[in-house]
C-alpha cells in the first residue's frame, strides 16, 4: 500500500470527508461498520428519495443483504431549512431525518459518499478491513444559496445523453440543484423546433476544416423524447434543468438555414470558428417574434422548470446600424443608440415567456444601453447571471440593478467559475485563456461584486460553474477540466463563507476524488491544480 492510500484511507476512518464541507459536523468516536450492505427504511414520504439512493448503492455494491440499519425520517415544516438535513452515524445505526423531499435527497446523497469512501473491499482492505467502514458523526447542513448551477455548452460540440446524465448524477452527489443546457450558439442548434425543421437538418452540423471533403463535427441534437428523458433523470435527483437558446445574438446557426431572420439576407454557414460574430438576428424585422414564439412553445412543452435562459451576451450591433429596418425600428421607438435595440428586444422576449408561465434570465449585457423607460425598461422580474469580469467592466448597471432588487447569480469568467479555461500556466496545460485558473483560484469564487454594499448582496440567488466546450471535444476532456476544480465550486455555493477554508478543503480533497474514481471519471491530479 503506498502513502497516499494509507493516507486516504486512514482520513476516511478518522472523519467524513463530506464535499461541500456541512454547515455543522461533529466528529464522534467509533465507526459504523458492515460486512454488507445494510438495508434502509424510512417514511413513506420520502419513499422516492430513497428508492433512488437505494438503487445508486446497489448498482455499485449489490442488494441489501442485512436488515435494516439506515432510517428516514420526516421533521415538521420550518424544522429545517428547505433543502438542509440533519444525519447522526452510530456504530450500529444510520439516522437521517429532514422536513423536505429535496432536503432528504441532499442528506442520503452525503450518505452516498461515506459509502463510496467507506467501502474497505478493495486494495484498502487489508489496512481497514471489513466491507463498509464509515466514521462516526452528526451532522447538520443547509446551503448558503438556493441557486447552485452548472453549465454545459452541446452547441460548441455535441454531448451525448448517456454523459450528460453522468454528470448530472455528480451535480447531485455534491450538492448542485440547477442544471443549466447551454443547446444553442453559433457553431450549432440541439434544440427540434417542429415548425422550423432546419434547424436540426443544417444547423444541427458544422464543418470540419481539419479534414478533407464534406466532413462534420459536432453533428446532432437531442430529440423530444432524449430531452425528457433527461429532465426526467434530473428531476429525480431535484435538479431543474435549465435550458438556453441565446438570442439575439450567437444566432449565426439559426441564419444558416433561415436567412431571411438577418440583416443582410445571408449567405450564412454554420459557424467553424470561434468567435463573436456580427451576423445577429435582425431587430427590425417582425419575423423573428414569430421565430422565438414557436422556439419558446417547445422549449415551454419540454422543459417544466420555472426559468428559461435567453442568453443576450456578445450581440454585436454592426448590422443594426447599417440595416435599413432596425434604423426604421430605432426612428418608431425613439431610441437614440442600437444598443438600445437588443433592450427592447430582451423585454420583448421576457414579456413573451411571462405569458407563457415561465420567467428568463440573461447574461449580464442585457443591462447595457440607456434605460429611457417604456420599450427598454427590463422586466423586474428577469433574472441577470453576471459573468464579466472586472476591473475592466463597468460595474455600475450591475450595482444599479442590484439597488433595485435584480436578482442576481454570479459565474464570473476570470475568477473562478469558468472550467473550459486552463488549470495551469504550464505549457502543456489543456484548455481556453492565458491566465489559469487554478483549484485555489475556483475555490475562492467571489459571491459577490466590487462595491457591492451587503443590501446588495442580498439580491445574489447564488452561483454557476461554467464549461464551455470550444476546445473541449469529448466527454473525457470534459471530465478533466471539470473535476476536481467543480468540487471545489460546489463548496463555494453551499458551505458559508466563514467556514470555507482552502487547506481544509485540500485534506478532505483526496478521499473524495478516490469517490469520483470509482464513479469513472477523469481527473486532473498534477500538482499544479493545488
Amino acid at each position: 500500500m503506498s502513502i497516499n492510500e494509507e493516507k486516504v484511507c486512514g482520513s476516511s476512518l478518522r472523519t467524513a470527508a463530506l464535499i461541500p464541507r456541512p454547515v455543522k459536523q461533529e466528529n464522534r468516536t467509533g465507526v459504523f461498520e458492515s460486512d454488507v450492505v445494510p438495508g434502509i427504511a424510512g417514511d413513506s414520504f420520502f419513499n422516492e428519495e430513497i428508492a433512488l439512493f437505494s438503487g445508486q448503492i446497489a448498482a455499485r455494491f449489490g442488494e441489501p443483504t442485512d436488515k435494516a440499519r439506515i432510517f428516514c425520517s420526516k421533521l415538521n415544516e420550518g424544522a429545517l431549512a428547505a433543502e438542509g438535513y440533519r444525519l447522526k452515524i452510530g456504530t450500529e445505526r444510520i439516522e437521517l431525518a429532514a422536513a423536505t423531499k429535496e432536503g432528504m435527497n441532499n442528506g442520503l446523497q452525503s450518505l452516498r459518499q461515506l459509502f463510496l469512501s467507506g467501502n474497505t473491499g478493495d486494495v484498502f482492505a487489508k489496512k481497514c478491513g471489513g466491507h463498509f467502514v464509515i466514521p462516526c458523526a452528526d451532522i447538520e447542513d443547509a446551503p448558503r444559496y438556493p441557486w447552485r448551477g452548472f453549465m454545459l455548452d452541446c452547441s460548441r460540440h455535441f454531448y451525448h445523453v448517456s454523459f450528460i446524465k453522468k454528470l448530472i448524477d455528480a451535480l447531485s452527489l455534491h450538492h448542485i440543484n440547477v442544471f443549466h443546457w447551454h443547446l444553442t450558439d453559433d457553431q450549432g442548434w440541439r434544440l427540434p423546433v417542429p415548425e422550423y425543421p432546419e434547424l436540426t437538418k443544417t444547423s444541427a452540423k458544422r464543418r470540419d476544416l481539419r479534414m478533407q471533403g464534406e466532413v462534420y463535427e459536432g453533428e446532432g441534437f437531442y430529440s423530444e423524447e432524449e430531452i425528457r428523458d433527461i429532465v426526467a433523470f434530473a428531476s429525480a435527483r431535484h435538479i431543474t434543468v435549465v435550458p438556453e437558446v441565446d438570442l439575439p445574438g450567437h444566432t449565426v446557426s439559426v441564419l444558416a438555414s433561415y436567412p431571411e431572420l438577418g440583416c443582410t439576407g445571408g449567405p450564412y454557414q454554420v459557424e467553424y470558428r470561434s468567435g463573436v460574430f456580427k451576423d445577429i438576428l435582425c431587430a427590425g424585422n417582425d419575423r423573428i417574434f414569430d421565430f422565438a414564439a414557436a422556439v419558446f412553445d417547445s422549449l415551454v412543452r419540454l422543459f417544466p422548470g420555472k426559468y428559461i435562459h435567453i442568453g443576450g451576451d456578445e450581440a454585436p450591433t454592426e448590422r443594426w446600424k447599417d440595416c435599413p429596418r432596425c434604423q426604421k425600428r430605432m426612428a418608431e421607438l425613439g431610441l437614440t443608440e442600437p444598443r438600445q435595440l437588443q433592450r427592447w428586444l430582451t423585454r420583448r422576449f421576457v414579456e413573451m415567456l411571462a405569458e407563457r408561465g415561465k420567467s428568463a434570465i440573461g447574461w449580464d449585457e442585457v443591462l447595457e444601453g440607456v434605460d429611457s423607460g417604456g420599450p427598454t425598461a427590463l422586466p423586474d422580474d428577469l433574472v441577470v447571471m453576471y459573468w464579466r469580469s472586472w476591473p475592466e467592466m463597468d460595474m455600475k448597471p450591475l450595482l444599479d440593478a442590484a439597488s433595485r432588487g435584480r436578482s442576481l447569480i454570479m459565474t464570473p469568467c476570470d475568477h473562478g467559475a469558468y472550467l473550459n479555461f486552463k488549470q495551469s500556466s504550464a505549457p502543456d496545460s489543456p484548455g481556453a485563456g492565458d491566465k489559469a485558473i487554478t483549484l485555489r483560484k475556483t475555490y475562492a469564487v467571489p459571491m459577490a461584486v466590487p462595491g457591492m454594499t451587503p443590501e446588495q448582496e442580498k439580491v445574489v440567488m447564488g452561483g454557476q460553474a461554467n464549461i464551455w466546450a470550444e476546445l473541449i471535444r469529448c466527454a473525457k476532456d470534459a471530465e478533466y477540466m471539470i473535476f476536481p476544480r467543480f468540487c471545489a465550486l460546489a463548496e463555494a455555493f453551499w458551505t458559508p463563507q466563514k467556514l470555507r477554508d482552502f487547506d481544509d478543503f485540500s485534506t478532505r480533497l483526496p478521499v473524495h476524488q478516490r469517490r469520483l474514481d470509482s464513479l469513472g471519471f477523469l481527473q486532473c491530479r498534477e500538482d499544479f491544480a493545488t
